[in-house]
């Protein structure tokens, strides 16, 4: 996987977590900068751990799957970016509270980093992810945008959630397409 794809992907992934920070910054009132040191650990840290989970997930199951795994990445991320593109044209709004205790973060960082789950299974079916260096540029991307989104949404509010989702979104669906397409040699 090359720089530049795998940058794409954790800024794709680390768009829930933006968006979510957004709105805690909003919640938040008075932005200080252990919140922001709070959500970007919380969200980083689980947006690192996940892939890893899903990694070492896929690589038990990787000889089940073989002959259909890009269909399986493609669908992936064809699905986790539907999602996103779908939450940020639904009209809910997300109710976030300004608390940053382990009750309500928890939830959060388990909430927005499901889907890289799904991204770590990916990852055991490409060749040549170095899933160290992978997770970890993928966690830290997730700590820097969710403390810019606390500090964000704590001047500009949630105009920017929405954006944020069906930005990442479309970059999971490219990646998507893009596996697919070089599996099947077109590009």
């Amino acid at each position: 996987m090359r720089f530049s794809e795998l940058f794409l992907l954790a800024i794709g992934l680390s768009m829930d977590a933006f968006a979510v920070s957004i709105c805690k910054g909003l919640a938040t009132g008075t932005v200080r900068n252990r919140h922001m040191l709070s959500a970007g650990l919380w969200f980083g840290g689980f947006q690192a751990l996940m892939p890893l989970l899903g990694y070492l997930l896929g690589t038990t199951f990787e000889s089940y799957i073989t002959a259909i795994d890009h269909w399986v990445a493609f669908a992936l991320l064809a699905f986790i970016g539907g999602n996103m593109i779908k939450e940020a044209f639904s009209k809910e709004e997300t109710q976030a509270d300004g608390s940053f205790s382990p009750k309500t973060m928890l939830p959060m960082a388990l909430a927005t980093s499901i889907d890289a789950l799904a991204v770590g299974i990916t990852f055991a079916l490409l060749p040549n992810v170095n899933i160290a260096a992978a997770v970890s540029f993928i966690g830290v991307t997730t700590f820097l945008l969710s403390a810019l989104g606390i500090r964000m949404g704590g001047k500009f509010g949630s105009r920017s959630r929405a954006k944020a989702q069906m930005a990442g979104g479309l970059i999971l669906i490219l990646l998507g397409v893009k596996i697919l397409l070089e599996h099947l040699g077109i590009l």
